[in-house]
């Protein structure tokens, strides 16, 4: 068994802490889907293509900003060249602002049959700060919207440990959550990396660092109000509730191979060998339009 991860390389705007690899230059949209696509269906001898694919995982960037026809269209690629599970677990990132009524149904009539949301926090001062594309109200919106359409499964992700934050601003993230009984949770420390703005803003002496201690202490605070309201936590930031798992994510802890597409995506062959795409848009279509394996 082993999993299939897809980078979608576009984002709206750069959020403030996010070193990921993206551009906010998404008007070939359209031409880095056909280059994904052609990657998946060259021949590729780093890939097993024996192995049965039980996970599908569309991160980036922000994939929910593709259209429904290019999410079907590297499905399509995926099913032409490998095997899938019966019950693959089909997941896409999705922002609060990307999400309606309407691509909730296109999502799932695609295949998608789960979401990890990317809410990080419903203070607007915060999410101001945070550079986020969504307000407060649409990541409420979003959640009531999601079980409106029947998605069972799907994750929420949340930030803590910012100066904006304090201490008593969190829980209060994590009681809306229970509030709409969201099957997963994600819980990220906020983290200083190179070449951000926060890296700059701290360098700058216009932020405070990072107060690791501050973190602890949350994190303590997180675990307690999981496990009081039926969360188990499975990984270091993951918790949910009982059959949530997320089983592409727990493939990574457990060894299994995986094979990455798109700008920086990475590939693991389940052994001893890894390897990851050139981290540059330009550059992977280049190669992708010689026909070459974009490493």
């Amino acid at each position: 068994m082993a999993g299939i991860y897809i980078h979608i390389p576009f984002c709206k705007q750069a959020c403030t802490y996010c070193n990921f690899h993206f551009s906010t230059l998404y008007t070939n949209a359209a031409e880095m889907v056909n280059g994904i696509a052609t990657e998946i269906l060259l021949p590729n001898e780093f890939i097993d293509h024996s192995q049965t694919i039980e996970t599908i995982y569309f991160g980036g960037g922000t994939p929910s900003i593709l259209s429904t026809s290019s999410i079907i269209q590297l499905l399509l690629c995926i099913e032409k060249k490998f095997t899938i599970t019966a019950n693959p677990e089909i997941t896409l990132e999705a922002n609060p602002d990307d999400i309606t009524a309407e691509t909730l149904i296109y999502w799932k009539n695609a295949g998608i049959n789960r979401l990890s949301v990317g809410i990080q926090s419903f203070d607007e001062e915060e999410l101001k700060w945070m550079n986020r594309a969504h307000n407060a109200s649409e990541s409420i919106k979003c959640l009531a919207e999601i079980n409106d359409a029947g998605f069972t499964n799907y994750s929420a992700d949340l930030i803590y440990g910012s100066a904006t934050q304090g201490n008593k601003l969190f829980p209060k993230n994590l009681e809306i959550l229970f509030q709409y009984k969201v099957p997963h949770i994600s819980c990220y420390a906020l983290t200083v990396e190179p070449k951000t703005a926060l890296h700059h803003l701290i360098k700058k002496k216009k932020y405070p660092p990072v107060n690791t201690d501050e973190q602890a202490n949350a994190f303590e605070t997180i675990c307690i109000l999981m496990k009081e309201n039926g969360y188990e936590q499975y990984e270091i930031s993951n918790f949910c509730r009982h059959g949530f798992r997320s089983r592409h994510n727990s493939s990574y802890w457990q060894g299994k191979p995986y094979w990455g597409f798109g700008p920086a995506a990475h590939s693991f062959n389940g052994k001893n060998k890894r390897r990851w795409n050139i981290a540059n848009n330009t550059l992977y279509l280049q190669s992708i339009r010689k026909n070459n394996i974009p490493f």
